[in-house]
């Protein structure tokens, strides 16, 4: 048998059409939900000039939770370590982990060592350890860039809604204040661009060296990559109960590097990044030979069975000691 590749570093990019989605919100304003809408900055396919453009985003921030509750779940039916905190998904992970923070190791290193040990979440999606005047950051391997409509691939519009009324009849206090409202609704084409650190799972940053076993990274290694490869299978995020996003397309590019070198990527605002992610692989694979990995993608299943294919035949890169 063949021995397993290792990957030091990760990218995901590529551009999925969604359609009818409000995953991602700024709140409301009277009876009106306002969705998430950014600036970007784009050069225009005909033209080719630089434009500026106001479009429909959903942030990192929401695809790095629906990854995080994925990585989660998976962790409690394989019985990975978690923290007290993170064995109720708490936000504040293992702060509320009370026998940790009274136990807490002097020295910032052990502290970390301590972390990386007791808990899976903490180690992949970081966190930060503050007790009084102590401030002892994790930081996550995981990077979720926003997740962008292409300028002119993508609408937001606002629909009518009401209250559904059980009974009719007799005017009541209740009946009369049933309030219409507006519900936004976005469809498109969304870039994604995601940057995850293989070789940190279970990483101290500050000692430089891994306190965990072999067995454990490689376990950790797994579950994560199921996490991501769940996180574009299911959109999470708000109005899922009655806005479910219809999910049509996938394509893009997946990058990965068995030596230390960044995996390379490119946001998918870019009509050619397919092209450009590929010049640059092969610029760095005549620095350093068959160092890339680039497999692209045209559809969901066919991500599926590239992530299936890390999952199965690779295993996280370690720095020797």
């Amino acid at each position: 048998m063949s021995e397993k590749k290792t990957v030091y570093s990760l990218s995901i990019c590529g551009r999925a059409i969604l359609n009818m989605h409000s995953l991602n919100n700024e709140g409301g304003e009277g009876n009106q939900i306002a969705t998430r809408m950014v600036n970007v900055v784009y050069r225009d396919k005909v033209s080719e000039e630089v434009k500026l453009a106001t479009v429909n985003a959903v942030s990192g921030d929401m695809f790095k939770h629906i990854q995080a509750e994925h990585l989660y779940l998976l962790a409690k039916n394989r019985n990975l370590t978690l923290c007290k905190g993170c064995e109720r998904f708490s936000a504040s992970r293992i702060l509320d982990d009370a026998d940790f923070m009274k136990n807490l190791p002097s020295q910032d290193t052990g502290a970390i060592d301590s972390l990386l040990k007791q808990c899976v979440i903490d180690d992949l999606e970081g966190t930060l350890i503050a007790k009084g005047a102590r401030s002892i950051p994790r930081k996550s391997i995981a990077e979720f860039g926003w997740v962008i409509g292409i300028p002119y691939l993508t609408t937001t519009e606002s629909y009518f809604h009401v209250r559904y009324a059980a009974e009719h009849g007799e005017k009541t206090e209740e009946t009369e204040q049933q309030a219409i409202f507006h519900r936004p609704a976005s469809s498109g084409v969304y870039a994604i661009v995601a940057n995850f650190e293989i070789s940190r799972i279970g990483f101290n940053d500050i000692s430089q060296r891994y306190p965990i076993s072999d067995e454990q990274r490689e376990s950790r290694y797994r579950a994560f990559l199921e996490s991501i490869l769940y996180t574009f299978i299911e959109p999470n995020g708000a109005m899922r109960g009655t806005q479910n996003p219809h999910v049509v397309e996938f394509q893009g590019v997946v990058t990965y590097t068995n030596q230390v070198l960044p995996a390379p990527s490119l946001s998918p605002l870019n009509e050619n990044y397919h092209k450009e992610i590929e010049r640059v692989a092969s610029a760095l694979n005549k620095i350093k030979s068959e160092a890339v990995s680039v497999c692209f993608f045209d559809s969901i299943g066919q991500f599926a069975e590239t992530m299936q294919e890390l999952i199965n035949n690779t295993m996280p890169f370690a720095f020797t000691a």
